[in-house]
């Protein structure tokens, strides 16, 4: 029999510039899922906008809300207003353990993240060298049960180093279909998944007093999802 397509990975990245860390995230699903996994996102994009005046196209990228510096709504419960001050981190907060939740249970759905740590000067080299083994891994995994993959990314692709990364591999043996699929995070809810994946595994590796209250949550969220059980050092 051919191979079959049986795995769609969304992948986004977040990191450390300051430090020399880089950091993948994704969320992955095989194509038979890709409704019911949508669909409960969307549900929860629902109920945000229900509660809390969250527009459903509205970019939930999280290191903006959860920072409190990006206003995803025009209205703050009332319980994160005190003394007349609103409190924006603490709401963002609330609204990301709600799409934590939609990833540790939504059916059909795996993830994972990795790492590495590089010089604060050559950043752009870690990344590129970091996704070349992430996807090595991945074309390996995909031989091993004689399937293929479709990767999707954040951003317009103006970056080569990632068409570089699947070009180089000889086509013969290439499991991953195509290269890499760009799609601006704003419009594709998602990489919008696969962004609050990165930016938990981001935390939960680069740990300092600010984002503190995040440190657990890809421990008490996602590693049920993640077959690796955490971002993996590669």
């Amino acid at each position: 029999m051919p191979p079959r397509l049986d795995r769609m990975m969304y992948v986004d990245d977040s990191g450390h510039p300051q430090s020399g860390l880089a950091v993948y995230g994704w969320i992955e699903f095989s194509p038979d899922h890709w409704r019911s996994v949508l669909r409960s996102w969307l549900d929860t994009r629902k109920f945000l906008w229900r509660e809390f005046g969250v527009p459903v196209t509205t970019e939930l990228h999280t290191t903006e809300y959860v920072n409190g510096r990006g206003r995803i709504s025009k209205r703050i419960p009332e319980r994160h207003i005190h003394g007349g001050h609103e409190y924006w981190k603490d709401f963002g907060r609330e609204v990301a353990h709600h799409c934590l939740e939609t990833l540790r249970c939504a059916e059909g759905l795996s993830l994972g993240a990795v790492y590495r740590r590089g010089k604060p000067d050559d950043l752009a080299r870690t990344k590129k060298e970091l996704y070349t083994d992430l996807i090595s891994r991945f074309e390996g995994e995909l031989a091993a049960t004689d399937s293929l993959g479709l990767i999707f990314m954040d951003g317009d692709g103006s970056d080569s180093s990632y068409r570089t990364t699947h070009r180089s591999l000889p086509l013969a043996e290439r499991r991953v279909i195509e290269d890499a699929i760009h799609i601006d995070s704003s419009g594709s809810q998602l990489i919008q998944m696969a962004d609050l994946v990165a930016w938990s595994a981001n935390v939960t590796v680069d740990r300092h007093p600010k984002n503190e209250f995040a440190t657990q949550w890809y421990s008490d969220f996602l590693t049920e999802r993640d077959p690796r059980r955490g971002p993996l050092e590669i």
